[in-house]
């Protein structure tokens, strides 16, 4: 069901590396550069074509032709009017939790005086138009419509646009819980655009056959997909703001002796039902833990509903039970492979937490699984995979706001710097720098010449 990786003998002979780590538990093959040919072609396609062309492409990736590319207010007043009760309260209350924790990441604008007469301001502003993916496929993701929205509402972004792929069981719309929580949340331009085709769309803009505006660029464009949607980002980079190519889902537990084994099998499970090349990593120094969580996935695995997927992803190279001496050495492993996903499940959850330096986000203790990251403990759950969490954070607030500063420097304060900035200027030989300053004050620049 998943292979058993002994650590303990590496140790003896030092600390592992990152990429020792890397390639004893390596992530699953995603080649990007398999499908950069092909989602190349569409996006000179996209950037090409008018409306009813890309609704061509929509028909040959998602086997359905919407009736327009943004999807009518009236369908998405009916999905929110016949959303399920349940649904809709759990989506009420994840929002407001969301929202809160969100909330707590605005910028304050900074003003420092360096000197008499010398100020610098630092302001946050938002992008003004945003992109917001949202995946089709396995599974149906109002949640990442929750994710993607509020923090880019919070930011103050002014125009904000949702993309989903055409569904066939929909009438070529995205699915319509996606639509009650876009609904729920405010947002009503939503486009039926899927995969590489709804990244370029998002960069370039759509014309109708007309020559009018059907779909306006965007600034960034946000949101996890598949690899198409991965290579496209990449591709596209610079042209549009993305926030990352996201790779597959993965979850790294840390366990003691004390951890439920119930509790460390069932999250392994929840994050290995996503896909078949989804990671699923457990780190214990406990060997009778181990044999207990690989009991539990035998009996718990089959009866699942997506079992053959999950099976599937935990059998895969990409998922295992490392067995380390200790919990410090599983932190050094964690902190090596950087997962999105991190929970810790030992005696002292608090202790080993403060030594993680690299993850997506945390999850202490036994009652903090990742499924109520994923959904409705407030934080958020576009987080960076494939080891980018050793550099990179999660979408937040701060994904959406640019930084500008505002240089004010009165004539004495900058008088007063003058001969630093000329002579920084001569060892860099760029003078016009140091006359831009010299000829404000009939300063010798050391730069005449004959």
């Amino acid at each position: 069901m998943i292979r058993r990786l002994d650590l303990r003998p590496l140790f003896q002979s030092g600390s592992l590396s990152r990429g020792q780590v890397r390639d004893l538990i390596p992530r699953a093959s995603l080649s990007i550069d398999s499908v950069a040919e092909a989602v190349s072609a569409i996006i000179t396609n996209v950037r090409d074509s008018d409306e009813e062309s890309i609704l061509g492409l929509v028909e040959r990736f998602d086997g359905v032709r919407p009736q327009s590319m943004r999807v009518p207010r009236e369908v998405i007043d009916d999905a929110e009017k016949n959303l399920d009760r349940q649904v809709r309260a759990a989506l009420e209350e994840s929002i407001r939790r969301i929202r809160k924790v969100h909330e707590s990441q605005r910028r304050d604008e900074n003003r420092i005086e360096v000197v008499s007469g010398g100020v610098v301001t630092q302001r946050w502003v938002p992008v003004d138009r945003v992109a917001l993916y949202v995946p089709g496929g396995k599974a149906v993701y109002p949640s990442s419509v929750m994710m993607n929205v509020i923090p880019a509402q919070i930011a103050g972004v002014k125009s904000i646009a949702i993309l989903s792929p055409a569904q066939r069981e929909q009438n070529g719309w995205p699915h319509s819980t996606i639509l009650a929580a876009a609904k729920i949340l405010g947002v009503d331009e939503i486009y039926a655009l899927g995969g590489a085709v709804a990244i370029a769309a998002s960069a370039y803009g759509v014309k109708d056959s007309s020559g009018r505006v059907a779909m306006k660029p965007a600034d960034m464009v946000t949101g996890p997909g598949n690899i198409y949607v991965a290579a496209a980002k990449r591709a596209l980079r610079g042209v549009i703001g993305i926030d990352s190519e996201a790779g597959p889902t993965e979850i790294a537990i840390i366990a003691d002796e004390s951890a439920d084994p119930v509790a460390v099998a069932t999250d392994l499970i929840s994050q290995a039902e996503h896909d078949v090349i989804a990671a699923a990593v457990l780190i214990t120094d406990s060997l009778a833990l181990a044999e207990e969580v690989e009991m539990e996935l035998k009996q718990r695995v089959p009866r699942t509903k997506h079992s053959k997927r999950i099976q599937e992803a935990l059998s895969g190279i990409q998922s295992c039970i490392a067995i380390v001496n200790s919990i410090a050495e599983a932190v050094e492993v964690a902190n090596h492979y950087a997962a999105e996903h991190l929970e810790i499940q030992t005696s002292d959850d608090e202790r080993w937490a403060k030594e993680i330096r690299n993850a997506g986000a945390i999850f202490l203790g036994r009652f903090s699984p990742v499924s109520l990251g994923d959904y409705s403990a407030g934080s958020n759950h576009v987080l960076p995979t494939g080891g980018c969490a050793c550099h990179s954070s999660g979408l937040s607030v701060q994904s959406f706001l640019k930084g500008l500063s505002f240089v004010e420097y009165g004539e004495a304060a900058l008088r007063e710097i003058s001969e630093t900035v000329i002579t920084l200027a001569r060892a860099e030989d760029l003078p016009a720098h140091g006359e831009a300053i010299a000829a404000r004050f009939e300063i010798d620049n050391g730069n005449k010449h004959e």
